[in-house]
């Protein structure tokens, strides 16, 4: 279909996952196969689903796999409040990718009207 590393959202999301690992780098050792892998994962999902569905033969496709990839941004936003209520995260740093992964959710979801349409 298309070049996903050419998609904005593609571009915030990626962007997004490294600041998701550089932060969780520093949560506590006991969290390693826990929060930090759960938080890692979902946001690593995001930018993979859109690769992935970038390279599906139709747009019905595409859409299902970037509704996916919006799944995946909710529960990273739902890890990144957790982990600042458990004191992991710094506010400062929670807002950052709050505002991150509010402006990609919002992408996503224009996109995904888009290609419905």
């Amino acid at each position: 279909m298309q070049n996903y590393k050419e998609l904005k959202v593609w571009q915030k999301a990626h962007s997004f996952t490294l600041k998701v690992y550089e932060e969780t780098r520093g949560f506590p050792k006991e969290e390693l196969y826990s929060l930090t892998n759960q938080l890692r994962r979902a946001s690593s999902s995001i930018p993979a689903c859109i690769a992935e569905g970038c390279g599906k033969n139709s747009n019905n496709e595409f859409a299902h796999y970037l509704n996916i990839a919006l799944g995946s941004a909710n529960e990273a936003e739902y890890f990144l409040l957790l982990s600042k209520d458990l004191n992991y995260l710094q506010t400062i740093k929670f807002e950052e990718l709050s505002d991150n992964i509010n402006e990609i959710k919002a992408m996503l979801i224009s996109l995904i009207g888009k290609v419905r349409s």
